[in-house]
């Protein structure tokens, strides 16, 4: 990754304040910057992940390239995580205890070359790359965490593709694939 490592303990606190004001059924108003890491005012992309207790995802939602200062999009993403991720209903106040938080702040995407789908899979580093992949109007992105799941390749970019709408085996000379790499900052529960 090109920054110096993201300051770690100032955007998990700003994850967590954000997720707490939508406790409150406050909307992330522009977060307050004022103290803030230099490196954490450049523009950033970000995934927060969240977590419950027994490990399983409880919200997911992020930015897969920088248009905002990385403070900012980890401000909105938390609160996006929690409050509205379409797979689940807003987070509870009972649910925060047991809630584990996971900031990706994600690196460039690199365009991957590939004729064929076999060619790509061996170019994919599991556990280090995170994917994006399209098709005219399909689109998905697997964080690098989801390879922990999913350690092959071929059952990664089939899971990848049902994710997009797209048939498990379906290949285009046309389809679009990125990789990028994340730097993880992780906490337990506020």
């Amino acid at each position: 990754m090109s920054r110096d490592a993201p300051p770690r303990d100032y955007l998990l606190g700003l994850a967590w304040r954000s997720i707490r004001l939508g406790l409150d059924g406050i909307e992330p108003a522009r977060p307050e910057l004022d103290g803030c890491p230099p490196d954490a005012l450049l523009p950033g992309a970000s995934f927060v992940t969240l977590t419950a207790g027994g490990g399983e995802l409880r919200g997911c939602r992020g930015m897969l390239e920088p248009h905002r200062p990385l403070a900012a999009d980890v401000w909105y993403n938390a609160w996006a995580s929690a409050y509205d991720d379409p797979r689940f209903p807003p987070v509870g106040r009972h649910e925060l205890d047991h809630i584990r938080l996971e900031i990706s702040v994600l690196g460039p995407l690199q365009r991957v070359a590939a004729g064929r789908e076999a060619e790509l899979a061996r170019q994919l580093v599991p556990g280090r790359d995170g994917v994006v992949l399209g098709w005219r109007r399909h689109r998905a992105t697997f964080l690098p965490q989801v390879w922990e799941n999913l350690p092959d390749p071929r059952e990664f970019l089939a899971a990848l593709k049902a994710k997009a709408g797209l048939a498990p085996d379906f290949w285009a000379d046309d389809l679009e694939v990125h990789r990028y790499e994340v730097e993880k900052l992780r906490t337990a529960s506020p």
